[in-house]
């Protein structure tokens, strides 16, 4: 069989490269990777095959939008080129939001994380000339940037004394959203320097407004949030984990969260408008509110054998069985299979670990499809001992440094993104 690169065929096509890949996505083509690991390759004869049949019919139709922040691989997200797991392994929230941003150089070798030792990525699939990793910018010397002032702190955390004490995270960072966004003078403008500092202030501001449950052990936005979710001390290697929760849920392409950010960014929405619009999509049960959903699945498993009835419980009621599956990754979550691999050797034995091991091999008995990242991410959050729905809360800080650096590609694209409907309603009169 003659393989062909995805320029060759997206020419023979006459398609833009997005359409190509989108047309993977949708099962109308296949791919595979180059020997070299860095190119995608294309069966000649079903691109040929797709080139006399035309447009493919009877699929809905597809909204392709041209960014060049995050593409989709086999397995996992790569950032601007670079692979999302291997800076997960590498590299400090705070720098990979820089890079996402692309706000600082460019050709600065970073500091990668003294938690998290490894060798810098490897091969990037149709790359060209990305840079690798060590082309992400330090964030280190910027990480005390990352505060809001106090004086709207002060408000966020205010506006919250009527809530409900038992209120999940994910809605307090709405209102705090909402609180720093009208604190901010300077929300409208809108070039990308300008929309990277209103990255951290919000990051900064999301975090620690948020009711303290234990004495933050150091500066970065790891060590902020986990004293904010989890009312125990960390220890270093479940901290660090929870740092890569972070870098491997900053971005995911167009997310159902994230097309609604960009929509909004392209209507000239400020940044803090554009994650409130992300926030309220997040929650939905199959977008990042799936890790709660996986997170009240695992508390139902007290014990390894209690999983089979957890399972069975789901699939009797017609439930998805949150935490499993993905409508990219056909063939397992390379996000997941790392953050679950951090969390058993951040805490070998633990009991939630064992807990979390029966529920996927229950779904694999059953050859349902493998865990997800939020299930790794609900496996986290209940091996370190968090609060409920502390999920939601990684996943919304980790995604907005996403959600940004979309809205500053539709800012520089200055014009609206208008969907049209197929209209199937009575006749028009």
């Amino acid at each position: 069989m003659e393989w062909i690169d995805a320029a060759t065929a997206a020419g023979r096509l006459g398609v833009k490269p997005a359409t190509l890949y989108a047309y993977v996505s949708r099962g109308v083509l296949r791919r595979r990777h180059a020997e070299d690991g860095r190119r995608s390759l294309f069966s000649a004869e079903e691109v040929e095959r797709l080139a006399r049949r035309g447009r493919p019919r009877n699929q809905p139709p597809e909204l392709v939008i041209e960014s060049a922040v995050t593409a989709l691989g086999q397995d996992r997200p790569y950032y601007r080129g670079v692979d999302a797991l291997e800076l997960a392994r590498t590299h400090p929230f705070e720098a990979v939001a820089e890079w996402l941003w692309a706000a600082g150089p460019a050709t600065r070798t970073p500091s990668p994380d003294p938690a998290a030792p490894g060798a810098s990525p490897g091969a990037v699939p149709d790359a060209g000339a990305v840079p690798d990793a060590g082309a992400v910018p330090d964030a280190g010397a910027g990480r005390g940037g990352w505060r809001c002032e106090g004086e709207a702190l002060r408000a966020a955390v205010a506006a919250q004394r009527g809530l409900p004490a038992d209120l999940l995270p994910l809605d307090r960072l709405q209102v705090i959203t909402t609180v720093l966004g009208a604190s901010d003078s300077l929300r409208f403008q809108l070039d990308p320097a300008s929309v990277a500092a209103t990255g951290r202030r919000l990051i900064g501001g999301l975090v620690d407004a948020l009711p303290e449950l234990s004495e933050p052990c150091g500066d970065s936005v790891a060590e902020r949030l986990w004293s904010r979710l989890c009312p125990h001390p960390a220890t270093p290697a479940l901290l660090d984990t929870l740092r890569a929760a972070l870098v491997l849920l900053a971005d995911h392409e167009l997310a159902a969260s994230t097309l609604a950010a960009r929509v909004a960014a392209s209507a000239r929405a400020d940044p803090y408008a554009v994650v409130l619009t992300g926030l309220g999509v997040l929650g939905g049960p199959l977008h990042g509110g799936a890790s709660y959903g996986a997170e009240r699945l695992l508390a139902e498993v007290a014990e390894p054998g209690q999983a089979v009835r957890a399972v069975a419980e789901r699939i009797r009621r017609g439930e998805r069985v949150p935490g499993f599956g993905h409508s990219i990754y056909n063939n397992g979550d390379g996000r997941g299979a790392l953050l679950l691999d951090l969390v058993e050797r951040a805490a070998p034995g633990h009991g939630r670990i064992a807990a979390g091991a029966a529920v996927v091999a229950e779904l694999r008995r059953r050859r349902l499809p493998e865990h997800n990242v939020d299930f790794a991410l609900a496996v986290l959050t209940a091996v370190a001992g968090m609060i409920r729905g502390a999920g939601e809360a990684v996943f919304a800080v980790a995604r907005t440094a996403g959600w940004l650096a979309h809205a500053m590609e539709e800012y520089e694209r200055g014009s609206l993104l208008r969907l049209r409907a197929s209209y199937t309603g009575p006749p028009v009169r």
